[in-house]
């Protein structure tokens, strides 16, 4: 009697949807390659752009505006003479770099990850899934230590309370990845998308300015919709669809803090308190230290330009008086070497932010992209389109962009010197269009296999549920991800009708002026 192997089971049409996402995304070059190419395209475009005389007149001036030639003998000069400052003047570079420093401390101390395991632990039984997704979004502001540090420890704590893990690791990396943008705190991604909006801003209007806490108190709120939006899908969703747990998997003892970390922790949190009392002795008294000196205002005040020192100084400070207190720095070669391990993992970020720097100095040298914002501008006034589904086109173009392109930086890179200068010819302010993108930058993080650290996640999950691959992961984050969107769109329409600042002094409407 023969036997006939059981044929394997079809696909899925979200595996083989999969399948077709990973396939394009691997056919992509490097970033860093990407950018290149960009900008070796922008010097052909300029120079075909100039031979068909493209032109546009400018909305606040009423100058006509044409395409500079860069291949050509001033074009050549111009490129070699900048190459370096291109570089070195590339407004994101020195405000990560500086950041990352204090945040290295903060990090390689143990802080960050003490006081993560400490509010999951703190949080009530019924609690815990919101504590998940809530501390997921608030470790956003170490850039991307919740991807290593807080994903697996939700699998641990779900399986030690009975739960099913992957549920844990969901609603944690929902928090990481999907709300990747949303804090009650500044962190580095902040800067560095204030610094490409600003440059991009600076086509129509040079001297504009985007400060690192325009879209703060937006993405404040957002926090807390994202983590009750998270709680609902974990507990409504995810969990019934995995059901109880039934691996080899054995529970852990959940560690608690040891008595070294507790004292870490009190270390910090007094030295976080003082510096939280100066930041406000100088802020709140009418002629406080740190307000304008010339009119006392809070909007002018230095510490809105310095957030990034204050950043870097404030986790510095935190970062070793936990470790002083921990006993995890013993001298100033450990702080050193922490700072020296937080810039180490940036050297990919300097290749690519070498090329990027080319491209957007190319991009504006020949005047490409405020011709086409205002091509652009004047074919979607063409189409009457009404202000709320423009931001929600912006959106949703992101959100897809973002399956195939992971790095936020090197999106808004691309997007920004186009859709910002546009979206401000149509009387948006480059601020609400940032947060725009930030909401579509986000959402589909959680199901996108082109996000830098999916295949970590796919390995966490497998270590609880055998062949696990991205498959199981996008099928468990998809709910994530649609009703992230859902509810993140609503926030920003909500906002925009009630006409809120987005972030301090960053209102929703930009108004072209002439000089």
């Amino acid at each position: 009697m023969t036997t006939t192997s059981p044929s394997p089971a079809p696909k899925s049409a979200i595996d083989r949807f999969l399948g077709i996402v990973e396939r394009a995304g691997n056919a992509l070059p490097h970033p860093a390659t990407l950018f290149a190419i960009f900008a070796l395209a922008v010097l052909l475009l300029s120079w075909v752009c100039a031979q068909l005389g493209l032109s546009a007149t400018h909305p606040a001036t009423g100058a006509k505006v044409t395409v500079v030639n860069l291949l050509s003998v001033e074009g050549l000069h111009r490129i070699l003479k900048s190459l370096v400052t291109n570089f070195t003047g590339f407004a994101p570079l020195g405000t990560v770099l500086v950041a990352m420093m204090g945040i290295g401390i903060a990090e390689s101390s143990g802080l960050i990850g003490a006081a993560l395991r400490a509010l999951v632990l703190s949080a009530p039984r019924k609690l815990l899934t919101f504590a998940l997704v809530f501390a997921g979004i608030i470790s956003n502001t170490a850039s991307e230590a919740g991807y290593v540090l807080l994903v697996p420890l939700g699998g641990v704590i779900f399986l030690a309370v009975g739960r099913h893990p992957l549920a844990g690791i969901a609603a944690t990396f929902a928090g990481v990845s999907g709300g990747y943008s949303a804090n009650l705190f500044l962190g580095t991604v902040d800067p560095l998308l204030a610094g490409l909006t600003q440059e991009a801003s600076r086509l129509v209007a040079p001297t504009y300015e985007v400060k690192a806490v325009c879209n703060y108190y937006f993405l404040f709120v957002s926090t807390f919709f994202l983590s009750i939006a998270g709680t609902f899908v974990t507990e409504r969703i995810v969990i019934p669809r995995l059901g109880a747990y039934t691996g080899d998997a054995k529970p852990e003892e959940l560690r608690t803090l040891t008595g070294e970390e507790r004292k870490g922790l009190r270390y910090a949190l007094i030295v976080g308190v003082l510096f939280v009392l100066v930041l406000l002795i100088g802020l709140l008294p009418e002629g406080g230290f740190l307000r304008d000196p010339k009119d006392a205002s809070l909007l002018k005040s230095p510490v809105l330009d310095g957030v990034v020192a204050l950043l870097f100084v404030g986790a510095l400070a935190m970062g070793v008086a936990y470790g002083v207190g921990a006993g995890t720095i013993k001298n100033d070669a450990h702080v050193v070497k922490g700072m020296s391990k937080a810039l180490e993992t940036l050297g990919g970020y300097m290749v690519l932010v070498f090329f990027a720097a080319q491209f957007v100095a190319f991009f504006s040298w020949t005047n490409l992209g405020l011709i086409f914002a205002v091509k652009g501008a004047e074919g979607l006034k063409s189409l009457g389109l009404p202000a709320i589904p423009l931001l929600l086109s912006l959106v949703l173009m992101t959100a897809c962009v973002n399956l195939l392109m992971g790095s936020a930086a090197a999106k808004w890179a691309i997007l920004a010197p186009v859709f910002v200068p546009m979206f401000m010819l149509l009387g948006f302010s480059p601020e609400v269009t940032q947060a725009a993108y930030r909401v579509g930058d986000s959402v589909t993080n959680v199901i996108s296999p082109m996000m830098s650290y999916f295949a970590l996640i796919v390995a966490f999950a497998a270590r609880y549920v055998p062949g696990a691959g991205i498959g199981t992961v996008v099928a468990t984050m998809l709910p994530y991800s649609v009703v992230f969107f859902f509810v993140w769109s609503v926030l920003l329409i909500a906002w925009y009708a009630l006409g809120l600042p987005v972030g301090p002094g960053a209102g929703l409407h930009y108004v072209p002026t002439a000089p």
